[in-house]
């Protein structure tokens, strides 16, 4: 009896580490530095920068910015569309905020001045 327990646990053990090694890989996200050097500035190309890059639940967006002149809204689609300044889910306001993506699309834009008009917005698709 000792033995068939023995071979038993060592079964259920080499399941758990299969599971953990498919899992743990794809727990932990990508980071995207939103704009890569240029940062999170008015006149960048936001959907050139998103060109190529593929986002999925749980990636991180970085947005690095001089706080004094730029700040980060998550909004809608529709507030993006329009980039309505104070209608947003989220404001951000450090220069260096971090944001864990969730499934579908997500919005954000600058609400200072006439930034959003200037093309200061981002729009990306969240893949599962």
């Amino acid at each position: 009896m000792g033995v068939e327990a023995y071979n038993y646990s060592s079964v259920i053990m080499f399941y758990l580490f299969l599971i953990t090694s498919f899992i743990v890989p794809h727990a932990k996200g990508e980071n995207y530095i939103v704009g890569d050097s240029y940062g999170w500035i008015d006149f960048v190309d936001f959907n050139n920068w998103c060109d190529g890059k593929e986002f999925h639940v749980g990636d991180v967006l970085v947005f690095n910015y001089d706080s004094s002149q730029h700040n980060v809204l998550q909004v809608d689609s529709t507030v993006y569309e329009s980039c309505i300044k104070d209608s947003y889910m989220k404001k951000l306001t450090s220069g260096n905020d971090s944001i864990v993506l969730e499934k579908g699309g997500a919005w954000f834009m600058c609400g200072v001045d006439d930034h959003c008009e200037n093309g200061q917005k981002l729009h990306i698709n969240v893949t599962p």
